[in-house]
């Protein structure tokens, strides 16, 4: 039986779905770029994995919410080493993969799965994946920005669900290119002594406000949209 969820912003509603919350995803595309949403988790100390993956910190709800925004979505953008971390698996929606030393193995998830179709954005004039069972095409550019309004323009591609890691969220911000975050904040504490968070990089000078858009509960897990 699935998970429900409970809303308590902007009005309360009791024994919603994961699909209901995702209903209302994605908006769209803003000027020439795909419109992005970027999709993390983290405990309650802000920590982003558990022993170097973030399945530990997964409940049930974020992960019927997690499968029901991927749906949503033209493509799911993850970076190298998160795929090389997490090896992902067949996916309906186009992956886009960023990687500058293309230094992934074909027998992860993401490129062992015959029926995905992978979208390797990368600085590189040249380097190329080792042969994969996935359907694999290149987007070469050096300047993200460009490269996400190319992603429109050359792949068709009207929305984006970005799900890690640190850097790769770093860069988008940078790019000017996240329109939302949404952060699962796990009813859990992990601690450590050189923990990883959602965001990496020099401190952002000045901090960027996030606009509250949604907050849901389940399991004592909150569920938050925030618009930028």
């Amino acid at each position: 039986m699935s998970e429900r969820f409970r809303r308590l912003l902007p009005d309360a509603a009791e024994g919603l779905s994961a699909e209901d919350i995702a209903a209302v995803l994605p908006a769209p595309p803003p000027g020439d770029r795909p419109f992005l949403a970027a999709n993390f988790v983290a405990t309650a100390d802000g920590r982003a994995t558990i022993a170097g993956r973030t399945g530990p910190i997964a409940n049930r709800a974020d992960y019927e919410l997690f499968h029901a925004l991927r749906a949503r979505f033209d493509a799911v953008m993850v970076g190298a080493q998160t795929v090389r971390v997490e090896s992902y698996g067949p996916m309906q929606p186009r992956a886009i993969l960023v990687s500058r030393s293309l230094d992934v193995p074909p027998d992860v998830g993401l490129l062992k799965a015959l029926e995905n179709r992978v979208i390797v954005l990368t600085p590189s004039q040249d380097a190329e994946l080792e042969p994969c069972n996935a359907e694999v095409s290149y987007l070469r550019e050096r300047e993200l920005a460009r490269a996400m309004r190319r992603l429109r323009a050359e792949h068709g591609v009207d929305s984006v669900l970005c799900e890690g890691g640190p850097q790769v969220l770093a860069n988008l911000l940078a790019a000017g290119a996240v329109d939302e975050l949404h952060l699962v904040i796990a009813a859990k504490l992990a601690s450590g002594t050189t923990p990883l968070t959602i965001l990496t990089g020099p401190p952002l000078d000045p901090p960027i406000d996030l606009r509250l858009v949604s907050l849901h509960e389940s399991g004592g897990y909150l569920f938050v949209r925030y618009g930028l």
